[in-house]
Protein backbone atom coordinates (compact mmCIF):
# COMPACT_ATOMS: atom_id res chain seq x y z
CA UNK A 1 0.00 0.00 0.00
CA UNK A 2 1.67 3.50 -1.01
CA UNK A 3 2.43 5.51 1.73
CA UNK A 4 0.45 8.94 0.54
CA UNK A 5 1.13 12.56 3.30
CA UNK A 6 -2.02 14.45 4.36
CA UNK A 7 -0.75 17.36 2.06
CA UNK A 8 -0.60 14.37 -0.93
CA UNK A 9 -4.19 13.66 0.02
CA UNK A 10 -5.10 17.38 0.14
CA UNK A 11 -3.80 18.48 -2.85
CA UNK A 12 -5.48 15.74 -4.66
CA UNK A 13 -8.74 16.26 -3.19
CA UNK A 14 -8.55 19.98 -4.40
CA UNK A 15 -7.71 18.87 -8.04
CA UNK A 16 -10.80 16.52 -8.03
CA UNK A 17 -12.85 19.56 -6.67
CA UNK A 18 -11.92 21.87 -9.64
CA UNK A 19 -12.23 19.18 -12.21
CA UNK A 20 -15.38 17.96 -11.10
CA UNK A 21 -17.32 21.40 -10.39
CA UNK A 22 -15.34 23.04 -14.00
CA UNK A 23 -16.99 19.62 -15.91
CA UNK A 24 -20.38 20.77 -15.35
CA UNK A 25 -22.14 23.65 -17.56
CA UNK A 26 -24.38 26.28 -16.88
CA UNK A 27 -27.76 24.24 -17.59
CA UNK A 28 -26.65 22.04 -15.10
CA UNK A 29 -26.66 24.91 -11.96
CA UNK A 30 -29.83 25.32 -10.03
CA UNK A 31 -31.39 28.10 -12.12
CA UNK A 32 -29.10 27.74 -15.14
CA UNK A 33 -30.15 27.98 -18.67
CA UNK A 34 -28.23 28.80 -21.37
CA UNK A 35 -30.50 29.41 -23.77
CA UNK A 36 -32.45 32.19 -21.83
CA UNK A 37 -30.14 33.42 -19.94
CA UNK A 38 -27.94 36.86 -21.23
CA UNK A 39 -24.35 36.94 -20.10
CA UNK A 40 -24.80 40.89 -20.17
CA UNK A 41 -25.81 41.65 -16.56
CA UNK A 42 -27.99 44.81 -17.53
CA UNK A 43 -30.11 42.38 -20.01
CA UNK A 44 -30.49 39.62 -17.14
CA UNK A 45 -31.51 42.90 -14.61
CA UNK A 46 -33.82 44.34 -17.06
CA UNK A 47 -35.58 40.87 -17.00
CA UNK A 48 -35.62 40.14 -13.70
CA UNK A 49 -37.62 43.58 -12.76
CA UNK A 50 -39.66 42.79 -15.62
CA UNK A 51 -40.19 39.10 -14.06
CA UNK A 52 -41.02 40.69 -10.59
CA UNK A 53 -38.12 39.34 -9.47
CA UNK A 54 -35.78 41.62 -7.87
CA UNK A 55 -36.07 45.76 -7.70
CA UNK A 56 -33.95 48.70 -7.91
CA UNK A 57 -32.94 50.91 -4.91
CA UNK A 58 -32.22 53.89 -7.60
CA UNK A 59 -35.91 53.78 -8.97
CA UNK A 60 -37.29 52.59 -6.10
CA UNK A 61 -36.31 55.79 -4.30
CA UNK A 62 -37.36 58.15 -7.33
CA UNK A 63 -41.15 56.40 -6.85
CA UNK A 64 -40.39 54.41 -10.13
CA UNK A 65 -41.26 50.80 -11.07
CA UNK A 66 -43.55 48.95 -9.09
CA UNK A 67 -42.29 50.75 -6.04
CA UNK A 68 -44.14 53.15 -3.92
CA UNK A 69 -43.49 57.06 -3.45
CA UNK A 70 -42.31 56.80 0.09
CA UNK A 71 -40.45 59.33 1.74
CA UNK A 72 -38.05 59.30 4.83
CA UNK A 73 -39.56 59.08 7.57
CA UNK A 74 -37.14 62.28 8.40
CA UNK A 75 -38.78 64.11 5.70
CA UNK A 76 -42.36 64.12 6.77
CA UNK A 77 -43.26 66.94 9.55
CA UNK A 78 -46.01 65.56 11.13
CA UNK A 79 -44.30 61.75 11.76
CA UNK A 80 -41.04 63.70 13.24
CA UNK A 81 -43.69 66.55 15.57
CA UNK A 82 -45.71 62.95 16.56
CA UNK A 83 -42.97 61.30 17.49
CA UNK A 84 -41.30 64.38 19.08
CA UNK A 85 -44.38 65.14 21.27
CA UNK A 86 -44.63 60.92 22.37
CA UNK A 87 -41.03 60.73 22.86
CA UNK A 88 -41.54 60.73 26.86
CA UNK A 89 -43.80 57.32 26.26
CA UNK A 90 -42.58 53.61 25.25
CA UNK A 91 -43.57 53.17 22.03
CA UNK A 92 -45.57 49.47 21.29
CA UNK A 93 -45.83 49.75 17.20
CA UNK A 94 -44.65 52.27 14.37
CA UNK A 95 -45.00 51.93 11.26
CA UNK A 96 -44.45 54.64 8.96
CA UNK A 97 -45.38 52.99 5.53
CA UNK A 98 -48.68 52.21 7.20
CA UNK A 99 -48.97 55.57 9.07
CA UNK A 100 -49.33 54.37 12.52
CA UNK A 101 -48.36 55.24 15.42
CA UNK A 102 -49.20 53.53 19.11
CA UNK A 103 -48.00 53.79 22.39
CA UNK A 104 -47.28 51.17 24.90
CA UNK A 105 -49.35 51.42 28.15
CA UNK A 106 -47.72 54.34 30.38
CA UNK A 107 -48.15 55.64 33.97
CA UNK A 108 -46.47 58.54 35.48
CA UNK A 109 -45.81 56.55 38.75
CA UNK A 110 -48.52 58.74 40.89
CA UNK A 111 -51.08 56.36 40.10
CA UNK A 112 -49.95 52.80 39.58
CA UNK A 113 -53.93 51.73 39.13
CA UNK A 114 -54.21 53.95 36.28
CA UNK A 115 -52.46 53.81 32.56
CA UNK A 116 -53.04 55.41 29.21
CA UNK A 117 -51.84 54.59 25.45
CA UNK A 118 -52.31 56.58 22.42
CA UNK A 119 -52.55 55.80 19.12
CA UNK A 120 -52.16 57.98 15.98
CA UNK A 121 -53.10 57.09 12.89
CA UNK A 122 -52.23 59.61 9.42
CA UNK A 123 -54.69 59.81 7.20
CA UNK A 124 -52.39 62.71 4.81
CA UNK A 125 -49.01 63.78 4.83
CA UNK A 126 -49.81 67.46 5.01
CA UNK A 127 -50.06 69.47 7.72
CA UNK A 128 -53.46 70.46 8.61
CA UNK A 129 -56.35 69.73 11.33
CA UNK A 130 -57.42 66.49 9.40
CA UNK A 131 -54.14 64.96 8.78
CA UNK A 132 -54.74 63.32 12.18
CA UNK A 133 -56.92 60.78 13.96
CA UNK A 134 -55.44 60.35 17.42
CA UNK A 135 -57.27 57.62 20.09
CA UNK A 136 -56.74 57.94 23.76
CA UNK A 137 -57.39 54.66 25.72
CA UNK A 138 -57.39 54.51 29.50
CA UNK A 139 -56.73 51.78 31.74
CA UNK A 140 -58.35 52.01 35.47
CA UNK A 141 -57.25 48.60 37.28
CA UNK A 142 -58.61 47.70 41.26
CA UNK A 143 -55.87 45.84 43.50
CA UNK A 144 -57.21 42.67 42.21
CA UNK A 145 -55.59 43.12 38.44
CA UNK A 146 -58.62 43.75 36.94
CA UNK A 147 -58.85 46.25 34.48
CA UNK A 148 -61.22 48.40 32.52
CA UNK A 149 -60.24 50.02 29.68
CA UNK A 150 -61.94 52.49 27.59
CA UNK A 151 -61.64 55.26 24.71
CA UNK A 152 -61.73 59.06 25.73
CA UNK A 153 -62.47 61.68 23.58
CA UNK A 154 -61.63 64.59 25.67
CA UNK A 155 -58.83 67.76 25.90
CA UNK A 156 -56.08 65.15 26.12
CA UNK A 157 -56.69 64.06 22.45
CA UNK A 158 -57.04 67.85 21.23
CA UNK A 159 -54.02 69.27 22.98
CA UNK A 160 -52.26 66.41 21.50
CA UNK A 161 -53.10 67.46 18.04
CA UNK A 162 -52.20 70.89 18.72
CA UNK A 163 -49.23 70.33 20.10
CA UNK A 164 -48.68 67.82 17.17
CA UNK A 165 -49.67 70.26 14.32
CA UNK A 166 -47.89 73.42 15.62
CA UNK A 167 -44.66 71.29 15.63
CA UNK A 168 -45.04 70.15 12.13
CA UNK A 169 -45.77 73.34 10.70
CA UNK A 170 -42.28 74.41 12.42
CA UNK A 171 -40.76 71.87 10.92
CA UNK A 172 -42.25 72.81 7.54
CA UNK A 173 -41.19 76.21 8.00
CA UNK A 174 -37.59 75.10 9.06
CA UNK A 175 -37.62 72.68 5.55
CA UNK A 176 -39.15 75.60 3.13
CA UNK A 177 -36.08 78.34 5.03
CA UNK A 178 -33.26 75.86 4.45
CA UNK A 179 -34.66 74.61 0.94
CA UNK A 180 -35.33 78.29 -0.30
CA UNK A 181 -32.75 79.46 -2.72
CA UNK A 182 -33.43 83.01 -4.27
CA UNK A 183 -33.79 83.56 -8.08
CA UNK A 184 -29.75 85.84 -8.99
CA UNK A 185 -30.79 85.75 -12.69
CA UNK A 186 -28.45 85.52 -15.37
CA UNK A 187 -24.88 86.71 -14.24
CA UNK A 188 -24.04 90.23 -16.33
CA UNK A 189 -20.62 91.56 -17.51
CA UNK A 190 -20.10 94.74 -16.95
CA UNK A 191 -16.44 95.12 -17.56
CA UNK A 192 -17.30 95.23 -21.39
Amino acid sequence: MPNFSNLTIAKFLIIMLFTLTSCKTIENLPGGDARTTSPDPKERVKKNLEEGRGFRLDTALKGGGKGGDFLFASANELWRASLDTLDFMPLSSVNYSGGIIITDWYSDGDSIDESVKISIRFLTNEVRADALDIKVFYKKCNQVASCKISQKTGSLSAELKKQILSKATIYKKQNKDKNFKPYEGPTVDTTK
